[in-house]
This record gives structure tokens, C-alpha cells and sequence, in this order.
């Protein structure tokens, strides 16, 4: 952040002579070489156009009107909340769409062009013909328009379809920002209603015959499944996830600070070009894991524990969810072999049960009988863990109806969910199961993204290693985020 009115920005006179001509030409000739773009680069129009139709077909003679995310009261990276950004891929604060379901119209109202603004931070996207032609919008106007464009449509006794649910940013879930705006509305301190629900009080206010309802079981319905550029982006956020997940691997070792295993991912992310990170990092060192949403991070690494990494990227608005466990000291001791071991033949057991156009529900059951065979074929040395296998096993007997294998992924990481019946190609989740020994605190999980394709699956995170021998030889390589070594104090604590 640059410095202003204090000697950091001083040049003496004679120096301003010389510097000023040359400065002002390479500051210009940098605008234009390094320029922010104005608009998304991670899919073309026709993606947003496409989406947009979507919407028109399941709205009929109604108007969708969304307001766009404000800006952040903090020198923070812009992002335009999900729901918003899905149709249109503008990522200006406060801007405001309509979709006209009638006549096949997309408007889009955007700030005026803030001069002093720019030049501070660079361009962004105002209202005009070359705000139209990037888009693919007919028609960008300016934002002060937007209430005579309100009056127009909701004439006639037109339905106006609003999201009701908050926005989500980054790291966000549906049920986070919903809980969030509850507890507030609720919390006699506070008392604040969401963005939301003021929009909606503003529409009702400046539109009072209008019928309002819900655009969000709409857009859910749609974002249940993805397309194909969708899905290659986010291929890309799991890969990087991946990445962090083996770089996390390699430095390991007794004496580091799970803070700096977070820390690995950190920079993967942002080298790959990630907007951050998809939620918080989960590293738990021994039985910190017993807690599976544990994100302290101060614990120290000790010889004989197993560590939980739990992380991925916000890359493009798209959020991935990885989760490898691992032994500190780069060797997994007997006892965590054996039970590590019997558990990933489940975890691929149920992977192998994976397919489209089935419920998930017989999914799981197959997959459980797939378990009682191994749990009975297995070799444990102790009934403990023999006992913990076979709990794990049962779970899958008679799962609940409808039951998920972990949980939908896409624009948020718990993502949106719609009424379904069978994985059709295009849905994306994860499969994370967890088996305990609750006395012990003992808690083993992985965690893979799976989309569904037209003949089986694809789990796309399948190159970063899950079986023991594998993940030993990976920590036995060298890491650019350790001591080559690998033992005594670790550098980053020094």
C-alpha cells in the first residue's frame, strides 16, 4: 500500500527535474502492459450468456434481480459473492442485474467511472459500449437507473425472483452465512438484517405490487451440476490442492508448528495464483485430529503423531477440498499402519462403488458389503482396532435415505444443493468417511474430489498419495520448505 504526505513519498527539487518525465512515462507504459482486466478471464461470455438462459427457461414471464457484493471496508482483494458472479462473471462492488424472463434481456447496472479511483488502483468496469461487448451484455448502464428499470418491470403483476439467502464470498458455505445473519438479526446487541433482506424491503418499498420469491432454490438447481468448464476449473483448484498436500508431506517432521504446515499451503495457492484459500486450514497434529474442524494451528509436531492436512484453494471462485493424514517422523509406526491400512480398503471400497444414474443411498450399501468382506479377511493385531474397523463397516449397513458420501463442491465447499435422486454426470463431492477409536482420540480420514462422468467417476485428486508406502517415500524427498536433513530445530522456527 502506497505511503502519502510523509517523507517515504519525498523527492528533493533537483532530483524531481530529471525523475518526473521518466517516471510519469514508465508508470504510464506500466498501466497498460500490467492492467487488472476488466472483466473475468475465467470463462468466456457465452459460459455467463448460457447460464443466464438457464435461468430465463425456469423463471418464465418472471425477473431475476441480483445485487452484486460491496466493497470491503478493508485494503482486501475485491470478490464478487457467488450467486451473482455465476451469472454474469462482473466483479465490480454494488453492481445490480436483471434478467428478464420474458423478454430474453440481460441489463446491467454498474457504478460510473471514479477518475480519482483509478488512478489510484487502475480501471474497472463502468457503463458503456465496451462494458457490453466484454460481458456479452446488450446493455451496461449506469447504477442510478436501475430504480426506473425496477418500476418498468415489475409492473403488470410480474414476479420478481430475489435471493433471500446472504451472499457468499470467500471461504463461505451456505449454512456459515446463513447462521452468521440469524445469530445477528437475533443477538439483541445487534439487530442487523442481511444485505439481503434490506434489498428485498427496498424492492417491496420502491415496487409494492410486485410478488416477490426466492431465486435461490433457482440457481441451486442449476449449480447441482457443472459444466464442462466448470469442471476443468476445478480440476485446476484440486490439482493445486493436491500440490500443497505433497509439499506438506516432503517438509514434515517432528518440531515444526502445524502453523507452518498451513502455512505450505498458503504459498501453493497463491504461487498457482489462487484467490486464497476455500476455508480454513485444517492441520492437526496426534489428537488434535479428534476434532475434525480444528484450525488452531499451534501445536507442536511430536515424534509418533499422525497429522490431519485439510486445505485447498479459492481458485476462480471455484473450491476444492482435499484431506491426507501422515506420519510426522515420515514413518508410520505398526500399529498406525495396520489401522491406516484397513481403512483405506474401505475408503476404496467405497470409492470402487462410485457410479452414475444410482441412488447414493444403494451406492453406500454396496460399498458396506464390500467392508464386512475385508473387515473379515483382514489381519489385526489388536481387537481394539479390528472392533473400530468393523464400526466403521456398519455404518454403511443401512445408511440414511438420500445420504450423501461427504458433501457437494463447486463455487462454495460446502457447496449448494438441490433436490436430487440419482449422481447424474456433472455433480461434484467429496468422500471423506472418518474412523475413530473415541477413547483413544484416535481419528483417521482422507478426502478426495469425485465428478461423475457418463460411464463412472473421476476422483481428481487421486495423484496425490494415500497408501502408506507411498506417502513414506514422498517424505523421504527433499523439500524447498525444510532443512535438507530434515532434523533438529526447523528453519522457519529459528
Amino acid at each position: 500500500m502506497g505511503l502519502r504526505g510523509d517523507r517515504a513519498s519525498y523527492n528533493p527539487p533537483i532530483l524531481r527535474r530529471f525523475l518526473l518525465p521518466s517516471c510519469l512515462g514508465f508508470a504510464a507504459w506500466v498501466a497498460v502492459a500490467a492492467q487488472a482486466p476488466l472483466y473475468t478471464g475465467a470463462f468466456p461470455p457465452e459460459e455467463f450468456a448460457a447460464r443466464r438462459a438457464r435461468l430465463m427457461e425456469k423463471i418464465g414471464d418472471g425477473v431475476a434481480i441480483l445485487q452484486g457484493a460491496a466493497e470491503y471496508p478493508s485494503y482486501v482483494k475485491f470478490r464478487q459473492n457467488n450467486q451473482f458472479y455465476y451469472l454474469t462473471g462482473v466483479e465490480v462492488p454494488r453492481a445490480v442485474v436483471v434478467i428478464d424472463g420474458r423478454s430474453k434481456k440481460t441489463t446491467l447496472f454498474v457504478q460510473p467511472r471514479d477518475e480519482r479511483a483509478e488512478r489510484s488502483e487502475g480501471p474497472v468496469l463502468v457503463p458503456g459500449p465496451e462494458a457490453e461487448k466484454l460481458t456479452g451484455i446488450a446493455s451496461v448502464r449506469p447504477r442510478e437507473e436501475f430504480a426506473t428499470m425496477l418500476a418498468e418491470v415489475a409492473g403488470g403483476g410480474r414476479t420478481l425472483f430475489l435471493p433471500q439467502r446472504p451472499e457468499a464470498l470467500n471461504a463461505a458455505t451456505p449454512q456459515y452465512t446463513k447462521g452468521h445473519a440469524d445469530k445477528s438479526a437475533a443477538d439483541p446487541w445487534d439487530g442487523r438484517k442481511s444485505r439481503e433482506q434490506a434489498f428485498i424491503d427496498n424492492v417491496k418499498a420502491k415496487a409494492p405490487g410486485a410478488a416477490i420469491q426466492d431465486l435461490d432454490p433457482v440457481l441451486d438447481e442449476l449449480r447441482l451440476v457443472k459444466s464442462p468448464r466448470e469442471i476443468a476449473t476445478m480440476r485446476e483448484s484440486t490439482r493445486i490442492a493436491g500440490l500443497a498436500m505433497m509439499e506438506a508431506m516432503r517438509a514434515a517432521r517432528p518440531g515444526m508448528y502445524e502453523y507452518e504446515i498451513e502455512a505450505i499451503g498458503d504459498y501453493i495457492f497463491k504461487k498457482h495464483n489462487a484467490y486464497g484459500f476455500a476455508y480454513f486450514g485444517l492441520v492437526a497434529a496426534g489428537k488434535n485430529a479428534s476434532w475434525p474442524h480444528y484450525h488452531a494451528a499451534q501445536a507442536q509436531l511430536k515424534d509418533g503423531d499422525l497429522v490431519l492436512f485439510d486445505y485447498a484453494p479459492d481458485y476462480k471462485y471455484y473450491a476444492s477440498d482435499v484431506t491426507r493424514m501422515f506420519p510426522a517422523s515420515g514413518r508410520f509406526s505398526p500399529d498406525q499402519r495396520e489401522l491406516y491400512t484397513a481403512y483405506l480398503k474401505m475408503y476404496q471400497a467405497l470409492m470402487t462403488s462410485i457410479k452414475p444414474n444410482v441412488e447414493p443411498r444403494l451406492l453406500m450399501i454396496d460399498a458396506g458389503r464390500k467392508m464386512q468382506t475385508i473387515v473379515s479377511t483382514f489381519s489385526f493385531s489388536r481387537e481394539k482396532n479390528r472392533a473400530a474397523a468393523q464400526r466403521f463397516a456398519d455404518g454403511y449397513k443401512d445408511p440414511r435415505q438420500g445420504a450423501m458420501f461427504g458433501h457437494w463442491i463447486g463455487m462454495e465447499v460446502h457447496d449448494v444443493t438441490a433436490p436430487f435422486t440419482v449422481l447424474k454426470p456433472g455433480m461434484m463431492f467429496t468422500i471423506e468417511p472418518a474412523l475413530t477409536i473415541p477413547e483413544d482420540r484416535l481419528y483417521i480420514r482422507l478426502e478426495d474430489a469425485i465428478v461423475i462422468t457418463n460411464t463412472g467417476y473421476e476422483n481428481m485428486s487421486s495423484f496425490a498419495p494415500v497408501d502408506a508406502d507411498a506417502i513414506e517415500k514422498l517424505m523421504a524427498e527433499e523439500s524447498p520448505f525444510e532443512r535438507p536433513d530434515k532434523r533438529g530445530t526447523p528453519t522457519a522456527s529459528r
